[in-house]
């Protein structure tokens, strides 16, 4: 299974493109950090921040065109996709990006096409 949660924050404003035949792209740069800790024999673990490079398609573009911004909290869920493509020197180069199944702002945003989970049980 190929599934991706992320919850970060939006390190620079989205770019988004519009493309032929009306597709919508949005790219975008997630910071996550694991906190730092003390150890038990005293040893100090500073904080690790990981980026990740985001890329979202249709209804989640345009939801992250329209609510997200710098610094925004937003909460992923995705999955990694790796693709490569020959540069102008003609050198092979990769890269890894997780592509946006939804995207939730944490101030209560959510993708459109998403179907908010329900407040109260069922019973």
């Amino acid at each position: 299974m190929n599934k991706v949660y992320l919850l970060g924050n939006v390190g620079k404003d989205p770019e988004v493109k519009y493309l032929d035949q009306g597709k919508v792209m949005a790219t975008l740069s997630v910071a996550t950090t694991d906190r730092g800790f003390t150890a038990p024999d005293g040893t100090v673990v500073q904080p690790q921040t990981e980026w990740h490079r985001v890329v979202a398609w249709g209804h989640s573009a345009k939801f992250i065109e329209q609510y997200v911004k710098c610094g925004n909290k937003v909460f992923i869920e995705g999955k990694l996709s790796t693709r490569s493509w020959v540069d102008s020197a003609g050198v092979t180069r990769y890269t890894t990006e997780i592509v946006v199944l939804s995207i939730e702002g944490m101030s209560g945003n959510r993708t459109k096409d998403e179907t908010p989970a329900p407040t109260n049980p069922p019973f």
